[in-house]
């Protein structure tokens, strides 16, 4: 043990009289030392990677329950030589979906109370297997307070010894008897599911397009150790959220366009009203064919009852959004997006509107709220929608704790264990140097910029409301949607007014940022991995964001396995495009493995049919040695804590603290 001089420990004193207060003898304080170096020689617990979500609420699900198909690769491990297939893949939808499952086993299987037993032993060696990994203390955290005792004394108990058979058997009957099965099953699955995965990473964009991204966030919430990197579509919500008008309008102007209003109304209870009442008297009758929504939702209750309706809102907060943004990039110069305020390049009398130096025929000219003289200025009416709504959904509780949740848990990146966790890009320049962006108060790039566009979007969401630090926030957030190499958007523009409007698809070109060109390069990542302070010879970047089209013959690893792109189409309205349904990333104490996933079939026909998601692995990244805890972030905060109890003990010893 290393020793201290008393200089050394009267100048950490406080620190020492704080940890005195958890370990107040040499006993306690020894006792931890010696569980905290058991620790580090354990293999890393299993880190689950997924992003781009959003809001398939069913096919998430299923992947967190199924741990990417983890879970049904222990019960093969374990029972492949005494259950069937069919077998094997009820117990894994058992452990998926376990309420549901038993009412369907309840009502079907004539004996009941063996099924029970064997159920609970099947459950008990599945925790067994998968808790080898960590101490007897976690493994005890994980379990139901109530029957923590009995289930670890199953799990833990000497099953070799005919008397110590006896007794778990003793115990089961007894279980079974006292009407307890289901809540012990009920408890095992949710065990086997806590401890399947140590740290789950969502590389942004819970929201949009998906019909219940409320209830992503709902299971997130739940969940035992999860990070978030923000998405474009998350910073949006969140900007929302915390008042932005222009964030609101996006938000509404995506919902629209997929026809997916459950978020809005059903999920945060959020009115509508006032702007169908608006859209419906000033564009109702109009043309709204390109307003129409699109996607999976189209036949969606809201657009089949009135999709004319929802497409005279769609084109209402449309205009409204335009004069936001408009008005938005006036008052903050250094965003460098003065080409996207097209209201005033629009010449009404010829149908045309200039974008850039070209002249181009505009589809349609029914502007009937726009001041040709001041077309960025709201109407009175329109103020009004934009106030109501604004009300509605700082008003929104759940929606509330859920942009709470995302400050607690988010950032716009994450390094672990050697990982760097982002869901766009870094902003680059064609030479592979960082794109260098002007905040107002200093030019920063790379890492910097990061971090200083976190403290603007805090800012903006816990600063005193019309407060100029609030206002800059809610404008960043706005850009990190959608602004010019935004780090969370990466692109040059985003051209939906030009879709909306304009024929020409020549007009349509978003431009990626050279990132998404030099992400292929492997000198261009370790350049990236050393701007983080992660190490070149075992980091990697795992990127979200634009999906891998595996139809095209994609890769999503790229520059020889330092960049793994984990968006391949989760969204089902891109699942065409790629070919995929998404992939997820796996980092256990063997390796990474990249998961490509089918598309999922819901989670009704899981249930009835024992049907999990189709998914192939690929192993990419092997360890010749397994990866221990003392190889990780938590490994180094382990030995930092047995460094302070060292010196604690050396307190102890030479009188400088009093033991209690």
């Amino acid at each position: 043990m290393k020793h201290y001089d008393e200089k050394q420990m009267q100048e950490n004193i406080l620190y020492l009289e704080a940890l005195s207060e958890q370990y107040p003898n040499i006993q306690s304080a020894a006792a931890e030392m010696i569980n905290l170096h058991a620790i580090l020689d354990l293999p890393k617990g299993t880190e689950h990677f997924l992003s781009d979500i959003h809001g398939e609420h069913e096919a998430f699900r299923h992947i967190l329950n199924n741990a990417s198909g983890s879970i049904r690769e222990k019960i093969d491990d374990l029972f492949s030589n005494t259950l069937t297939s069919e077998q094997r893949a009820e117990l894994a939808t058992l452990i998926y979906y376990p309420k549901e499952k038993l009412s369907v086993y309840k009502s079907e299987i004539t004996d009941i109370e063996e099924w029970y037993r064997l159920t609970l032993i099947r459950l008990l060696a599945i925790c067994r297997h998968i808790s080898s990994k960590y101490t007897r203390s976690k493994v005890r955290k994980t379990l139901p307070k109530h029957y923590a005792y009995i289930i670890e004394e199953l799990m833990f108990g000497d099953s070799g010894k005919k008397d110590r058979e006896t007794y778990h058997e003793n115990i089961l009957h007894t279980i079974i008897e006292a009407g307890q099965a289901d809540v012990f099953i009920l408890s095992l699955c949710d065990t086997i599911k806590r401890l399947i995965v140590d740290k789950l990473h969502i590389v942004g964009d819970i929201f949009d397009r998906g019909a219940r991204p409320d209830i992503v966030l709902d299971d997130l919430m739940m969940h035992h150790g999860v990070d978030i990197q923000w998405g474009n579509h998350d910073i949006l919500w969140m900007g929302a959220a915390s008042g932005s008008m222009a964030c609101i309008a996006a938000a509404l102007n995506n919902a629209f366009s997929y026809g997916n209003l459950d978020t809005i109304e059903v999920g945060y209870g959020i009115s509508l009203r006032d702007l169908s009442l608006f859209a419906k008297d000033v564009y109702g009758g109009g043309n709204v064919e390109r307003f129409m929504p699109k996607g999976p939702f189209a036949d969606s209750p809201y657009t089949s009852n009135d999709p004319l309706l929802v497409a005279d809102m769609h084109k209402a907060i449309a205009v409204i959004l335009f004069k936001l943004e408009g008005q938005l990039v006036s008052r903050n110069p250094n965003f460098n997006m003065s080409d996207r305020r097209l209201l005033d390049k629009i010449d009404f009398e010829n149908a045309t509107v200039t974008v850039g130096e070209k002249k181009y025929p505009i589809s349609d000219t029914f502007f009937p709220t726009v001041d040709h003289d001041y077309p960025y200025e709201l109407t009175k009416t329109e103020k009004r929608v934009m106030e109501q709504l604004k009300n509605a959904f700082m008003a929104s509780e759940k929606l509330k704790r859920h942009i709470d949740f995302l400050f607690a848990k988010g950032g716009m990146y994450k390094c672990c264990n050697n990982n760097l966790l982002l869901h766009g890009c870094i902003p680059m320049n064609k030479d592979g140097s960082f794109m260098e962006f002007d905040t107002g108060s200093c030019v920063l790039s790379g890492k910097a910029l990061l971090d200083e566009l976190e403290k603007i979007v805090r800012q903006g969401h816990s600063a005193p409301e019309n407060s100029p630090e609030r206002q800059k926030g809610n404008d960043y957030m706005w850009y990190l949607w959608c602004g010019k190499h935004s780090p969370l958007f990466g692109r040059e523009k985003m051209c939906s007014f030009e879709r909306f409007f304009i024929d020409d698809s020549e007009t349509h070109t978003e431009t990626r940022n050279h990132y998404y060109t030099l992400y292929h390069d492997e000198d261009a990542c370790v350049r990236i991995l050393k701007e983080f302070g992660l190490s070149e010879n075992h980091g990697h970047i795992i990127n979200g964001h634009v999906p891998v089209i595996r139809k095209k013959g994609e890769s999503p690893i790229k520059a020889n396995g330092k960049l793994i792109v984990i968006d391949g189409g989760f969204c089902r309205a891109y699942q065409d495009k790629t070919g995929t349904a998404g992939y997820t990333l796996v980092y256990n104490s063997y390796g990474m493995r990249i998961v490509t996933h089918e598309p999922f079939a819901g989670i009704d026909n899981a249930i009835k049919s024992n049907k999990d998601i189709l998914s192939t692995t690929k192993v990419f990244d092997t360890s010749e040695n397994r990866i221990r805890v003392a190889q990780t972030d938590d490994g180094q905060t382990i030995r930092n804590r047995i460094e302070g109890l060292s010196m604690l003990l050396c307190a102890y010893r030479n009188g400088v603290l009093k033991e209690q």
